[in-house]
């Protein structure tokens, strides 16, 4: 059914004529929400699967109304921080393969402000997400007022302007008729799975509550097809003809598998040509991690096998990926004099970088007719006995990573994540997004399932992880879900774990005391800041942070926002303590601490550089040392042209 083609609710009557309903702005748009469907591959999903909201002046009257008024078709999910009601929304959507969403409603003031990070977070991801911030009066009638920024020269200006950059589409609703057309491209956006993102409609309290004559096809149920863009055909001889004539192809599967749900369609293709396949951090879980051309994540954070076959390689083929510096190791990882690009991704922007061969298309559809036109072709023998061979030797590192010999010692972070790897079952899902854990997951993680590696690493927000396990818990009742934040991110965000007693959501909170920013404590002392300002210790007499752990008790402060806590000192006791989270029927907090005198114990070194610059000129050694480093890796760089 086209978009355009609306089909009318079952429930639908009129209440102002034949062909209008009289309503709010406000109530006008939950019931156009309420209406909307994607259909994809012959299966429909409600579009909008429910609405986040902290309520204050700007739309308590109007929105907060309109959910009461209209609770029949919008359910209602108190939210107490509004960065994280939008985490929680895109774990939601990112679960549902971005074909149903969740839209989130804040008062003005440091209410919208509060959604900026949560909206770039989504947009950088190109996830799906509706904003409903509350503005000042479009008819200026009380100005300034609470909450309001005035601008001297631009009286149309208002904090949720911040909103424009990181929003896929914007739009003010300054009169009642306005909502129509921007409610249709809003919706339009949101479906699109090239231009998919955060988008803001900036909700004037005063027009809110207006009432209007609406239209009742307004209401009517509408259908918007997610689209599956075929090849050109003359791209697809290029890539196919790049393709035979390479000898050490590899694939970079990004996260535009998951999206387009292309997961069997690239195991087709690696069974049948035996092209190798490394994943980037969105990516992973493409192939199940026992598949023989599966080699782990590639880049700064991956496996040594990943990025020694992509110095090598003389074709990548990019499939959903952006090609962040993580997996180009800042431009340095792609060495051989002769690579050339294939990228097969659905927004041209991105299959057009690094000088590539485009395959503008959906994800499976472009693999798809790839494995069609290269049948009967296969790498050689030798080169896909090199890449499993080098396979067996990272699971031999995996296995070193994650083992104990001792249940009675303190573990270290990878044995927390061996401990962990030993109890999860093909459907738990374990999210993360910042901190030093994601590059030990990217490593030595083994992703059974395409939905069980939820990490957000094109914007890594700290805080993203608790509120991220309500959304998907949301999105998959019945499957166990697991966060996993070390002490820093935990301080960041723990809000939602409220949210999750609240609404009966039996997440399971892994939670890794290691007193500090252990990720960037590393780095800074790689780059000659010599570990300034990233350990959570009492300030010593000469003003440095080197005295003693802080005395804070994080088990007990999860214990207090209503989680059940089980702490665990050994290896041993957090084997069973996981088992124990992992069937709990309520929110689970396992607490862990870690040996914060060797911050990176059992850590698996970086097969691959990244670029954080390092200061050119300074009096201390340590930053001397490290510009010499820096200049060395730099030289490495290159442009793909």
């Amino acid at each position: 059914m086209s978009p355009n083609s609306p089909r009318r609710h079952p429930s639908y009557r009129t209440a102002a004529g034949p062909r209008t309903r009289r309503l709010t702005v406000a109530q006008a748009l939950v019931r156009f929400l309420a209406a909307q469907y994607t259909e994809r591959d012959g299966v429909r999903h409600r579009l909008i699967a429910g609405t986040w909201g902290i309520f204050g002046h700007g739309n308590v009257a109007g929105l907060g109304q309109a959910l009461v008024e209209h609770a029949d078709v919008m359910p209602y999910h108190q939210g107490r921080n509004e960065q994280a009601m939008v985490h929680a929304a895109v774990g939601f959507a990112r679960h549902r393969g971005r074909l149903s969403a969740q839209a989130v409603t804040t008062s003005i003031g440091p209410g919208a402000t509060n959604l900026v990070t949560g909206a770039a977070l989504a947009t950088v991801n190109r996830l799906p997400v509706l904003l409903l911030p509350g503005d000042y009066f479009a008819t200026h009638a009380a100005d300034p007022l609470l909450q309001q920024l005035e601008h001297p020269s631009a009286a149309d200006v208002s904090v949720n302007d911040t909103l424009r950059p990181v929003s896929r589409f914007f739009d003010r609703i300054t009169r009642p008729e306005a909502l129509v057309p921007s409610a249709l491209n809003a919706v339009r956006v949101l479906t699109d799975p090239a231009e998919t993102g955060a988008v803001t409609l900036a909700l004037p309290q005063d027009v809110q509550v207006q009432a209007h004559d609406w239209p009742q096809e307004f209401f009517a149920e509408r259908v918007w097809r997610v689209r599956r863009p075929a090849p050109d055909p003359a791209e697809l001889a290029d890539a196919v003809a790049a393709v035979r004539s390479a000898a050490r192809p590899l694939i970079v599967a990004g996260g535009g598998i998951h999206h387009s749900a292309a997961e069997d369609t690239l195991k087709a293709l690696a069974d049948a040509t035996g092209i190798p396949v490394a994943s980037t951090q969105a990516g992973k879980g493409a192939l199940r991690h026992d598949h023989p051309a599966d080699l782990g994540g590639i880049g700064h954070t991956g496996t040594a096998v990943s990025d020694d076959l992509a110095r090598t390689a003389d074709l990548v083929i990019g499939v959903g990926t952006r090609y962040t510096d993580f997996t180009t190791a800042s431009g340095t990882l792609f060495q051989n004099p002769e690579v050339r690009f294939v990228n097969l991704n659905i927004t041209a922007f991105d299959a057009h970088k690094l000088a590539a061969t485009t395959l503008v298309c959906d994800a499976r559809a472009g693999l798809t007719a790839l494995a069609g036109a290269l049948a009967g072709h296969r790498v050689d023998p030798s080169y896909e006995a090199e890449y499993r061979a080098g396979k067996e030797r990272w699971e031999r590192v995996v296995e070193a990573a994650f083992a104990a010999d001792d249940d009675s010692a303190v573990p270290t972070q990878t044995q927390v994540l061996g401990a962990l790897d030993a109890v999860v079952g093909d459907a738990d899902v374990v999210i993360n997004a910042a901190g030093s854990l994601p590059g030990d997951l990217h490593r030595l993680w083994r992703a059974r399932s395409p939905r069980q590696y939820h990490l957000e690493y094109g914007y890594s927000c700290m805080g993203y992880e608790i509120p991220a396990a309500v959304g998907v818990q949301q999105a998959a009742p019945d499957t166990p879900v697991w966060a996993l934040v070390g002490d820093g991110t935990y301080l960041m965000m723990p809000t939602e774990i409220v949210t999750a007693v609240q609404e009966g959501l039996p997440i399971k909170l892994l939670l890794i005391q290691n007193h500090g920013y252990a990720s960037i404590g590393g780095l800074s002392e790689s780059v000659g800041a010599e570990r300034f300002g990233t350990a959570y210790r009492h300030r010593a007499a000469d003003g440095s942070f080197t005295g003693a752990p802080l005395p804070v008790d994080l088990a007990a402060n999860a214990g207090s926002l209503g989680m059940d806590v089980v702490r665990a000192k050994t290896v041993g006791e957090l084997r069973q303590a996981l088992r124990t989270a992992r069937t709990a029927q309520r929110p689970t907090c396992v607490y862990v601490e870690t040996d914060a005198g060797t911050p990176a114990a059992g850590a698996v070194p970086a097969a691959a550089w990244w670029d954080v610059p390092v200061a050119e000129v300074a009096a201390r050694e340590a930053a001397v040392e490290a510009r010499t480093r820096y200049d060395r890796e730099v030289a490495a760089r290159r442009r793909h042209l």
